[in-house]
């Protein structure tokens, strides 16, 4: 489905990607883990089409993304729920959930793909008239990746969905994406923590100053003391 190749990203003339490989499947999760500033936005960034990549490929469905301007990629079934959540303040919680099937008409019929998202997070149907303004971090998560959803993507990109939420929300937070899973699409989370990542995870690559030092099972990575003192940031790496 994806297939990040060697991909490698400069910034204002800083290198912040140099080389990534990586993989995402139908029906898996899939986490990038790293230290903030390893270069895990960035890479969903590129993704998406907001960065353009100096060298190497993504490609999706075998075909080739690089180049395609962010509204092309969206239609091509990639879904992105940023860090910030970026819930519109001044739409309800309906409206901003039904947004997508407004930009992305096509696909299944919009009334399947808003009751998918409620199925997938049934909370929000307490909250259909309420403003975007009016919700907690934790229920301005849900609807950020609600909305992903109902776009209809075969791979939703989550960057950070349990950064900062209260220890009640995040069992909700992680059932929803095992749900998204179950449904066959494909997962990618960004993660700073990896005591966060779901224990139902495929495969996690930790990322290190633009490079994977590390591509296996999450069990593999908590035998590795070496990769967990990287993720807690207890060493020093080369400038």
């Amino acid at each position: 489905m994806l297939d990040l190749s060697s991909l490698k990203v400069d910034i204002e003339g800083s290198r912040i990607l140099n080389g990534i490989s990586l993989t995402v499947g139908a029906g898996e999760l899939v986490c990038l883990v790293g230290r903030n500033g390893a270069g895990k936005t960035t890479t969903f960034r590129s993704i998406m089409g907001y960065r353009r990549a100096l060298s190497g490929g993504i490609t999706f469905d075998g075909a080739d993304l690089t180049r395609l301007p962010t509204w092309q990629i969206a239609q091509a079934g990639i879904g992105f729920s940023p860090e910030e959540s970026e819930v519109y303040a001044d739409l309800t919680v309906k409206e901003n959930i039904e947004l997508s099937t407004w930009t992305r008409p096509s696909g299944r019929p919009a009334d399947v793909r808003i009751e998918e998202a409620y199925t997938v997070f049934p909370k929000l149907r307490q909250y259909l008239a309420r403003g975007g303004a009016q919700l907690s971090g934790g229920e301005r998560k849900m609807v950020s990746i609600a909305r992903a959803l109902t776009l209809d993507p075969k791979l939703l990109l989550l960057d950070e969905p349990f950064e900062g939420l209260s220890p009640a929300i995040i069992p909700l937070i992680a059932e929803g994406v095992a749900s998204i899973r179950a449904m066959g699409k494909g997962v990618l989370i960004a993660e700073s923590n990896v005591h966060h990542i779901p224990d139902y995870a495929d495969r996690i690559y930790v990322l290190e100053r633009g490079e994977v030092m590390f591509s296996g099972t999450l069990a593999q990575a908590h035998r590795d003391r070496n990769v967990m003192r990287v993720i807690a940031g207890q060493i020093e790496t080369a400038s």
